[in-house]
């Protein structure tokens, strides 16, 4: 089996349900015509390498996410413009996107990720629930730059499996993990680049603590991002006086008029 299957509560409704479209998709369209499509997709624009750029000239970086809702909190956005959010995105000078594609819990879209990276020229990563290569080689031939793998729903040699196809396949890798357990199975797949959520994806209480706690046993050198609870100048001051410069954040930019402008407000 795919997932974790102690999984509980909402992420386990999630990921059954992912196996049952990753079927789907699998039926409509053959993994080696994704591969074809893939090697004909727009190449890479470095997701790592852009964030890590950013951080060693000084500045915090941001992946700015574009999201119409979430389980938790319902519709975030109605107003949802994923091209005129990306532009807004870049203006406000975020380093990345994130684009939710999972279409039953979040109200995503592939074509929304299409969509927001032609109307930039920032590198995106694919947000969604991770459970099969195919997914992998679907997201590079949707023009993805990168994909999120969630600890929490994946068994060990599952994640090791997928981290070693994004390899393969050109992408980078945003690990994502929520405990000391998490972050140790993590590490041993040598990722430079680890996402500490701050919400508990089993309960979707959120604790920017989740991100302190975890820096203590932070090798050098692994690019922390802390992914969600990002709410304000006081968050982001908090975060970067720990030494955390890369940032994910969606509800907060997703609820303004203007995301971009909120983003450059929070970041000055």
């Amino acid at each position: 089996m795919s997932a974790k299957l102690t999984a509980p509560t909402v992420l386990k409704k999630i990921i059954d349900r992912k196996v049952d479209e990753v079927a789907d998709r699998k039926a409509r369209r053959s993994l080696s015509d994704l591969h074809v499509l893939a090697r004909q997709a727009s190449p890479t624009r470095g997701f790592s390498a852009a964030l890590r750029s950013r951080v060693a000239g000084g500045d915090p970086a941001i992946i700015a996410e574009v999201k119409k809702a979430s389980p938790s909190k319902g519709v975030i956005r109605e107003h949802f413009m994923p091209a005129e959010i990306a532009a807004s995105y870049e203006n406000g000078g975020a380093t990345c996107l994130s684009v939710l594609t999972d279409i039953d819990f979040f109200q995503g879209a592939d074509s929304y990720l299409i969509a927001a990276r032609q109307a930039c020229s920032l590198p995106v990563i694919r947000k969604d629930f991770t459970i099969d290569p195919y997914q992998i080689w679907e997201a590079r031939a949707l023009g993805a730059d990168a994909v999120l793998l969630i600890v929490s729903c994946l068994e060990l040699p599952l994640l090791k499996e997928l981290y070693a196809c994004t390899q393969d396949a050109g992408l980078d890798a945003l690990i994502e993990v929520h405990d000391q357990a998490e972050l140790d199975e993590a590490l041993q797949l040598g990722s430079p680049l680890v996402g500490i959520n701050n919400r508990n994806l089993h309960t979707f209480e959120t604790s920017l603590q989740t991100t302190t706690d975890l820096l203590a046993t932070m090798p050098e050198g692994v690019q922390v991002v802390t992914e969600s609870g990002i709410h304000t100048k006081a968050d982001v001051k908090h975060m970067r006086d720990n030494g955390v410069h890369t940032f994910l954040v969606g509800e907060a930019f997703m609820r303004a008029e203007d995301p971009g402008t909120r983003l450059r407000e929070m970041f000055e």
